[in-house]
């Protein structure tokens, strides 16, 4: 097998406590040849200068601005000339072996954009993680989920996803990217900000022709536990604006009307549950994302013109990676709780 290089850039943002362990986890891989990054958002904190001291190894790249996933990783883009770029959060450790898979499978087809590794549960090894899993997925009405993980429901790992399966998305938390394929496709949108950022970023790799894989056999544990709670106006308001935003952009226009028509339903569905569980935050997050839209039509539309211009395949052959029902009626109607149930 061929050794191409790769950047391992992992994002920090006062994360002191966790570097060690991600640091030592890295520097223990077996793959011949690989640089590490520091990928660090504008810290308060002395994380810097504690790399610099203890991992002189370490290369760092200082974003000058706390301004989000987004805005930090596309300067690690810019910044990095290496073949792949691995897109890492700090909270994680490494398996040894993991990154001789990921190079196997990208190497065997120069189409494949992004690769993601199993993420398990540093807390639970045997379980797959909140943020990751098996690999993104999503379904026609821009509700994502994954395999091994269906909203608040996480399966052990029982070698039930050992495929290296087509993904609709690669998590932001441990995805390799193919540097030369950002080029045709772009990098990530800094509209989005926060949540979202990495299905997009697949979405418009997929439209671009590019396939989405993952490689169960490389294999990351991670700390996870987001740092926005689940019901806060926060995190609800960020996944609410940005799930819409992806549709509108990214869909062909008969869709992107159809589609986010019916996830708008859904959403005051969401809403009206919200008010009569007494989730008053929750309830504000949904409107709050949808005066958003509403009050950017004139750039939704403008970012909308540039997927579209790169668009090389449509929307029925995007569908081959959508689930085509619900996944939202399917959980919480149906009461199905797997990737599995949900495929039968």
């Amino acid at each position: 097998m061929t050794s191409p290089d790769i950047a391992i850039v992992v994002l920090n943002y006062n994360g002191k406590k966790f570097l060690d362990d991600c640091f030592k986890s890295l520097f223990q891989s077996s793959y011949p040849n690989y640089k590490v990054y520091l990928l660090d958002n504008a810290s308060t904190d002395d994380d810097v200068k504690y790399v610099q001291t203890k991992y002189p190894k370490v290369h760092i790249i200082q974003n000058p601005l706390n301004n989000g996933y987004c805005a930090a990783y596309n300067l690690a883009f810019d910044y990095c000339s290496e073949k792949y770029i691995i897109c890492l959060n700090n909270d994680v450790k490494v398996d040894k072996y993991w990154l001789e898979p990921l190079v196997e499978l990208a190497e065997s087809n120069e189409k494949i954009g992004a690769i993601q590794p199993k993420v398990l549960s540093m807390k639970e090894p045997d379980m797959f993680e909140y943020a990751g899993a098996a690999g993104g997925e999503m379904d026609k009405y821009g509700f994502p989920f994954m395999r091994g993980r269906l909203f608040q429901t996480l399966e052990k790992d029982l070698g039930q996803y050992n495929d290296t399966a087509h993904i609709f998305w690669a998590s932001g938390a441990a995805m390799m990217v193919r540097k030369s394929a950002l080029q045709t496709s772009g990098n990530l949108d800094e509209i989005i900000v926060h949540h979202m950022d990495e299905i997009d970023l697949c979405w418009r790799l997929l439209l671009s022709g590019f396939e989405v894989r993952i490689q169960p056999k490389a294999k990351i544990w991670h700390v996870g536990g987001a740092t926005i709670k689940s019901k806060s106006f926060k995190k609800t308001y960020w996944n609410h604006r940005n799930s819409i935003y992806l549709m509108l952009k990214n869909y062909e226009m008969g869709n992107a009307i159809g589609r986010t028509f019916v996830h708008v339903l859904l959403d005051y569905i969401a809403f009206a549950q919200s008010l009569a569980t007494g989730s008053f935050e929750v309830a504000r997050g949904i409107v709050a994302a949808h005066f958003w839209i509403l009050g950017n039509l004139k750039t939704i539309s403008q970012q909308r013109k540039i997927v579209q211009s790169k668009r090389k395949i449509n929307d029925a052959q995007m569908d081959q990676y959508l689930y085509q029902g619900s996944v939202v009626w399917a959980y919480f109607f149906k009461g199905i709780k797997t990737f599995q149930q949900l495929k039968k």
